[in-house]
């Protein structure tokens, strides 16, 4: 368990977080909140003890380990991936090294009745039963099995780690920290440099994890697959939520909503005293009462509507130049970089106003296909065909980071503009929530985001007919994120998106191009349609596995074993419909219950008891919830 008390912390003149206190249980999957700048990824930092808060307490028990992935590292590999992984085990590595040395010292010595000798049988014994207790005939495996679990191919185990690209040596210090096992685990952004695979391997290893698990994440499908818990770092203060990311927003909005009705019916009741107090003040026979309405609205504790930030970019693209009916096709097209070949004999094409999410592992080729047909790197050999009056809109994955530090936000725009758009600068940057001094900041202290925001910005100053998106969603907020949804569900032009944020691609694009081993497979529908084939595609993979297995021993007995554990379930089944059935009726007359107590104007006299009614509205709100989930999961089966 870890406790937070006090927390207070400065920046730039203001209170990133004032006096606030969390507690974080042993099982919780938390999911860290906020707009960009809110100060989540310091409130990791303090937790894995890397920043230390002006004020307040971090208090976690004894012998109580954290793990720590932050967004960016500098890794200094020297060892292969399979050894660098397995440098999580240094304790059971010493030991195991230790156990070496005796055996062999025991095998040359002939001392066999010396105090020494039996120190030494003592000592291994010893060893033995720790080294066995802490895992160490199975570190090999899991090490295997997780890197595996992250996209490496058994091939690649052996390989210098310092060969491997930025996004992959962060897969390595991921496994690293997930084979120590600590108990908390702390991640920041982990998903961005991981493909739709992997991410849902890791979704299923955080959710089966013996540990609780803290998490900054802009994808939502993550969020929602891991967490159960949301806490929103809002105003400097924290807004605590039992639940996951899309069950919070639904829940963030009915208390918004009943604060709105206290603070409504309180105003009414304050009107309603301070008219009587008005027309009644000069009369002496009702100056008791008067004196004693006074001491009452002195009395009332004011409830306050918070301040909801409604900023979020305003991301319309230009309009779109008609093209040709075939914007782009490849002919046998091949790349590599000196022996290693990407891909060869690529036959690809993409008509006018079409949608293409582009999704497989890391170092499949993705964004070097992306770049060869943005025309910022040449093939190695083959035919690129651009249609007639193609323009090209292109967004590279690491666009944000290759901009002019030391230039200020307006001088980004200002070099990139022409012609008319000149004179739109500032409006453009408005858009984009750069105004006022912030168009005058240097692009170096600018957070991930921020410089996310501005890199778009600037691709929005052509209008294009083929627009190339390369991780456009990495490091943007929410907000950002639907506004840049919103724009691309708009946009008319035919369009390529590189992703693995599968609710930024769902409902995008229309065709899926999966890059895997050197070849591209189209899958038509919306990326959730791909994750349904690749499933059944792997299940028909395990069923095929399965039967030889079967096959090879008696399957008369295994079908017999199969039936009564089935009639089984099937009564369990109906038993837990109905008691479901009686919960949710439980629950939905204790809601009603709630919802007449506080339609009471007379409540919000006492704000710690409409707190407590509101909060137990919102709770059973979400046991309601979640029995209806169980009971429809329950009744496709029965």
């Amino acid at each position: 368990m870890i406790a937070i008390t006090g927390l207070s912390v400065h920046f730039t003149g203001e209170y990133l977080f004032d006096n606030i206190s969390l507690a974080v249980s042993a099982r919780d999957r938390i999911g860290l909140v906020g707009k960009n700048g809110a100060g989540k990824s310091t409130l990791l930092k303090i937790l894995a003890g890397e920043v230390v808060a002006e004020k307040g307490h971090v208090v976690t028990p004894n012998l109580y380990t954290i793990g720590y992935l932050p967004q960016d590292i500098a890794s200094n590999f020297t060892k292969s991936v399979h050894e660098e992984a397995l440098a999580a085990f240094s304790e059971v590595l010493t030991m195991e090294h230790r156990i070496a040395e005796i055996s062999h010292e025991l095998t040359i010595r002939t001392d066999y009745e010396s105090d020494a000798y039996s120190a030494l049988l003592e000592e291994m014994t010893e060893l033995n039963d720790r080294f066995i207790n802490e895992g160490g005939m199975t570190i090999e495996a899991e090490a295997q099995k997780i890197l595996q679990g992250l996209g490496f191919l058994e091939h690649e185990m052996e390989k210098p780690a310092s060969q491997f690209s930025g996004g992959w040596q962060m897969r390595i210090e991921l496994a690293k920290l997930l084979l120590k096992k600590p108990n908390c685990i702390l991640l920041d952004e982990p998903t961005n440099h991981l493909d739709i695979e992997s991410i849902r391997w890791l979704e299923k290893f955080l959710a089966e994890y013996d540990g609780c698990v803290i998490l900054v994440s802009h994808d939502r499908a993550f969020l929602d697959a891991v967490t159960n818990r949301t806490i929103e770092i809002r105003n400097a203060a924290l807004e605590d939520y039992p639940a996951s990311y899309s069950r919070y927003t639904v829940m963030r909005e009915e208390r918004m909503a009943l604060q709105k009705s206290a603070y409504d019916n309180q105003q009414k009741e304050i009107k309603k005293q301070e008219q009587f107090i008005e027309r009644f003040r000069s009369k002496a026979n009702l100056a008791t009462r008067v004196q004693s309405r006074i001491k009452q609205l002195d009395k009332i504790e004011r409830i306050e509507l918070e301040e909801d930030d409604v900023s979020a970019i305003r991301l319309r693209f230009p309009p779109v130049p008609r093209s040709g009916q075939t914007v782009v096709e490849t002919h046998n097209l091949e790349k590599s970089y000196n022996d290693k070949r990407i891909f060869a004999n690529i036959n690809f094409a993409l008509e006018r106003g079409e949608r293409v999410a582009f999704v497989g592992k890391n170092g499949e080729g993705k964004t070097t296909l992306a770049k060869i047909l943005a025309q910022t790197e040449e093939q190695t050999s083959g035919e690129v065909k651009i249609g007639h009056n193609v323009q090209i809109g292109y967004y590279a994955q690491h666009q944000a980071e290759s901009l002019d530090g030391n230039a200020t936000v307006f001088e980004i725009i200002d070099r990139a503009a022409t012609g008319e758009m000149r004179t739109k600068i500032r409006s453009l940057l408005g858009a984009f929530l750069f105004s006022g001094d912030s168009v005058e900041k240097k692009v170096k202290v600018l957070s991930g985001g921020e410089k996310s925001r501005l890199a778009l910005a600037k691709l929005m100053l052509e209008p294009v007919n083929l627009l190339i998106l390369d991780e456009p969603t990495n490091h943007l907020d929410m907000r950002s994120k639907d506004a840049l949804k919103d724009a691309l569900s708009q946009y008319e032009g035919a369009l390529i998106v590189v992703s693995h944020d599968r609710e930024f691609l769902t409902g995008l694009t229309q065709k899926v191009v999966e890059f895997r081993g050197g070849i591209l497979r189209e899958f038509v529908g919306d990326v959730q349609e791909f994750i349904r084939q690749r499933d059944i595609e792997s299940l028909r993979e395990l069923e095929r596995k399965t039967v030889v297995q079967q096959s090879s021993t008696k399957p008369k007995t295994v079908q017999s074993e199969q039936k009564s554990p089935q009639v089984k379930d099937k009564k369990q089944n109906i038993k837990k419909l109905s008691e479901i059935e009686k919960s949710i009726e439980t629950v939905e007359k204790t809601i009603v219950e709630l919802e007449q107590q506080l339609s009471l104007p007379e409540i919000y006299s006492q704000p710690t008891k409409t707190k407590e009614l509101q909060q137990r509205h919102s709770d059973e709100k979400s046991m309601l919830d979640s029995l209806y989930l169980q009971w429809e999961e329950l009744s496709k089966e029965h």
